[in-house]
């Protein structure tokens, strides 16, 4: 069946947004579980959330301080930010509305259903009583439409570019996490932290590299809280039952290729769901070159050399070509 190129990018828009919702669900979910697990006088610095997903210009453009109130509401609930949840749900909604002849009515009536969600309870959610409940719910409604596509929809393109852009999004963000965990994890102090965000994302993080030469004593309980974000804990725990250490995290978070939020296992369904799209020799060689970089990777000596920064820095430019390729290969022409 033919399909449209600009009915093809939309499909894939919505796949691509709704697990964007997701994941910066979980993201601030991190930072929410840690703030429970460590002890009193350890305090997080929420500029580090900034910086990792490379969004300080347009959080300093709206905010003088890079607190937590500011910060969640950046994510969660300010429309200007385009990756903010709310302003996600507005552009999977009306992407949906513009292919409803492609999707099951479950599935835009549950995306209605997250969106007046939202409308009502993401005020609530800027508070920390709220949110972690708040949070548990968008990640639910996610889950729910992800599992009515994968019960409904038939397997022609329509349902491969959906998968294709929620494993792309998917990868990034799980790679954005465990940049989030080698970067200090939550630059903490003890007292009060005044850090305010200023600056690039890669300046941030460079001070965050020099400031914190000494390992937290709370590495376990930090490390531990990614992989709860990620659902990833239990997994890992059947391989690693005896500790949580940080080369094996991301080691299981990145190269993993049966759990299904790690950076491999991700890559390698974006591959099979471009196996069943016509002329995708290009997108097919960008995703192989990108699951080798992953295969090859030296997570112990990357992070015993500071390296690992650098190579997630890498790996998101290898996703952004991943992106170029689908789009020049499939949304710039028919289908």
């Amino acid at each position: 069946m033919s399909m449209l190129s600009r009915v093809a990018e939309r499909i894939y828009w919505l796949g691509r947004y709704l697990e964007r919702i997701e994941n910066t669900a979980r993201l601030v979910s991190v930072y929410g579980n840690v703030l429970l697990d460590l002890p009193r006088p350890a305090t997080l610095q929420w500029d580090t959330l900034i910086a990792i997903t490379g969004s300080a210009p347009a959080f300093t453009e709206r905010y003088t301080r890079a607190d937590e109130r500011n910060v969640v509401r950046f994510y969660l609930a300010d429309d200007s930010n385009p990756s903010s949840i709310v302003s996600s749900a507005d552009s999977a909604r009306e992407n949906a509305r513009t292919v409803r002849e492609m999707i099951p009515a479950s599935i835009w009536e549950g995306i209605n259903d997250l969106h007046i969600y939202l409308q009502d309870n993401v005020d609530g959610a800027l508070a920390r009583r709220g949110r972690d409940a708040f949070l548990s719910r968008v990640i639910e409604y996610c889950q729910t439409l992800v599992g009515c596509m994968a019960g409904s929809m038939s397997r022609d393109a329509a349902y491969h570019f959906l998968r294709a852009g929620r494993y792309l999004e998917r990868a990034d963000m799980t790679s954005r996490i465990v940049d989030v965990g080698t970067a200090n994890v939550f630059p903490w102090r003890q007292g009060q932290s005044q850090v305010q965000s200023q600056g690039q994302g890669q300046a941030q993080r460079q001070s965050a590299r020099d400031d914190g030469a000494e390992e937290s004593p709370y590495e376990a309980i930090l490390w531990m809280s990614v992989l709860r974000s990620l659902e990833a804990l239990q997994m890992y725990r059947r391989l690693v039952p005896e500790r949580v250490l940080a080369d094996e995290v991301v080691d299981f978070l990145l190269r993993d290729e049966n759990f299904p939020r790690a950076v491999a296992n991700c890559l390698m369904a974006l591959q099979s769901c471009l196996r069943h799209l016509p002329r995708n020799e290009l997108a097919l060689r960008t995703v192989a070159a990108t699951i080798k970089h992953v295969q090859e990777a030296n997570i112990a000596g990357l992070l015993a050399q500071q390296g690992m920064f650098d190579y997630i820095d890498q790996l998101q430019i290898e996703f952004n070509e991943l992106h170029a390729a689908i789009r020049s290969t499939w949304f710039e022409t028919a289908v």
